[in-house]
């Protein structure tokens, strides 16, 4: 088997999953409770709420996200907490609706608003969750911070359409250089299997429309939790490598070269 159709496999296995594992229930009426596999930090599974308005369809998180972090102690209402929402948000083409996350659709991109919506409340949950009341300083804000101390030249928050037709958001590209190709970073706040496995996954997708070369890093944040091998194995096992972000120094020259 090719690695052409091995990705196709995969893919193909991951849509039926997701096409078996989705449920549907009518609630009030007028909405629609759409229920996915995807799984938040509770493990609990994702839900998302969809009805027709003006010839075309409203989703929403009904605020869950948002509403979720706050009760567990991460409080957005900073200047620099509400731009990176926003930033965050803009990448997926995701509204912020007095506190819900939302998407209008019509039905021909339905599927790809409904995974934008999907992907935006998973990339918010793990941006902002912090493990304890009060944090300093966000784990991205520390890649940015690192980033920008050892010269790294980078674009944040840059979107690319899969070869499924999916858009994924990539926290930051460091462009091609004399010496080095593209190089994707995503920072993962909470290195988990279900963290690990989304970004496996939109890389899987991205990786054939983008050159040849390019590499994917992701840096795990290991401030406060112990990365299972199993994580950084299921990383290695698909070409993208992982640091640790105490490991961080050993990357840095390939990073800004």
């Amino acid at each position: 088997m090719t690695i052409l159709q091995e990705i196709e496999k995969l893919l193909n296995d991951y849509r039926a999953w997701l096409k078996d594992k989705t449920t549907l229930r009518e609630v009030n009426g007028s909405w629609v409770e759409i229920t996915t596999p995807y799984l938040d930090r509770h493990n609990d599974a994702l839900q998302i709420y969809a009805r027709q308005e003006n010839g075309g369809y409203v989703l929403t998180d009904d605020s869950y996200t948002i509403h979720d972090l706050e009760s567990s102690g991460c409080n957005l209402n900073t200047e620099k907490r509400r731009d990176l929402l926003k930033m965050t948000l803009n990448g997926f083409g995701v509204k912020l609706n007095s506190e819900a996350l939302e998407v209008h659709a019509t039905a021909e991109n339905f599927p790809v608003h409904k995974h934008n919506l999907l992907q935006a409340m998973l990339a918010v949950n793990d941006l902002f969750y912090l493990a304890k009341p009060v944090v300093e300083s966000l784990f991205y804000e520390d890649v940015v911070t690192w980033l920008d101390a050892n010269d790294i030249r980078y674009t944040p928050k840059v979107k690319f359409t899969g070869t499924s037709g999916y858009d994924h958001l990539f926290d930051f590209v460091v462009p091609k250089s004399r010496k080095q190709p593209e190089r994707i970073l995503q920072a993962i706040n909470r290195p988990i299997g279900d963290t690990a496995k989304l970004f496996i996954l939109a890389w899987l997708d991205t990786r054939q429309v983008r050159p040849p070369e390019s590499k994917a890093y992701v840096v795990l944040n290991d401030n406060e939790q112990t990365i299972s091998s199993a994580v950084l194995e299921a990383f290695r096992s698909y070409q993208i490598q992982p640091v640790p972000f105490s490991r961080r120094a050993d990357v840095v020259t390939e990073l800004a070269a």
